[in-house]
């Protein structure tokens, strides 16, 4: 009876906390318009991390796909010494009960070029697994097979500036809502620079920016929030008139299920 009942209750904190579906409901304005965007409502985005030095410092956004992996961008140039911290919302607040997590072992695309943006993905394994709960919980990956269409509304977030001549980071996690673009369109503002590894968002009033790479760009099927991008290059002032570029989650997702099988 006693195995029946941890049976059921392993079943029920799995449900509670299966990838995509956030505790808290994000609050989007206009769905909803992390230039021109808005402030999320705390807890959120229970799979947004920050990436941080040994001082402290954040210098770029990731994904929880599981207890023990992270999912970000491999021009962030993740280090062994730096961490993860989980349940964050506001960066100069220290009455949050945060997660902070040292990093065991960073995979970087093989094939990333850092002079085509290709590929931008890194992998990180946590040294021990997060604990999962109201602000902490994964976010559901693209599937290879998935198909996005232009115009699609999805959800970008992060600590990144609101304006490219801003000395500061906002403190507080912000969030925006871009449509998609096919590569098609998408290369009329970038040209050959997109690639099939990419896709794009955005060109819409608003803009990730700098400090938001390796964060989510997140879209909703079925009332679960997929992982379908990974912020990783757009316009050097952040223009909301031109496209942001991701990573591509539904193509590199080959990658990311090897190297978590692997390791």
């Amino acid at each position: 009876m006693a195995i029946l009942w941890l049976v059921s209750l392993i079943a029920l904190v799995g449900a509670t906390y299966g990838c995509g579906i956030p505790a808290i409901q994000p609050v989007l304005t206009g769905y909803a318009r992390i230039v021109n965007g808005e402030e999320a409502i705390p807890g959120s985005w229970p799979w947004q991390v920050s990436l941080q030095d040994r001082t402290g410092f954040h210098f770029c956004g990731g994904s929880l796909i599981s207890e023990n992996w992270v999912v970000t961008a491999a021009h962030c140039g993740v280090k062994t010494t730096d961490r993860v911290v989980l349940g964050e919302f506001d960066q100069r607040s220290s009455a949050e009960s945060v997660q902070v997590k040292t990093i065991a072992k960073v995979f970087r695309h093989p094939q990333y070029s850092s002079y085509t943006i290709k590929n931008d993905v890194t992998l990180i394994k946590l040294a021990s697994p997060a604990v999962l709960q109201e602000h902490v919980s994964p976010v559901c990956l693209a599937n290879s097979a998935d198909v996005y269409s232009s115009g699609l509304k999805c959800v970008t977030s992060g600590w990144g500036l609101t304006d490219s001549s801003a000395s500061q980071t906002p403190a507080r996690l912000q969030q925006v809502v871009l449509p998609l673009l096919s590569n098609t369109e998408c290369k009329k503002y970038w040209g050959n620079k997109i690639a099939d590894v990419m896709i794009c968002a955005g060109a819409d009033g608003a803009s990730s920016c700098m400090g938001d790479s390796g964060g989510p760009l997140v879209c909703e099927q079925d009332g679960a929030w997929s992982l379908v991008g990974i912020v990783s290059w757009g316009s050097s002032t952040c223009s909301p008139s031109s496209p942001g570029v991701y990573a591509r989650v539904s193509v590199l997702r080959s990658f990311i299920d090897q190297t978590v099988a692997a390791n």
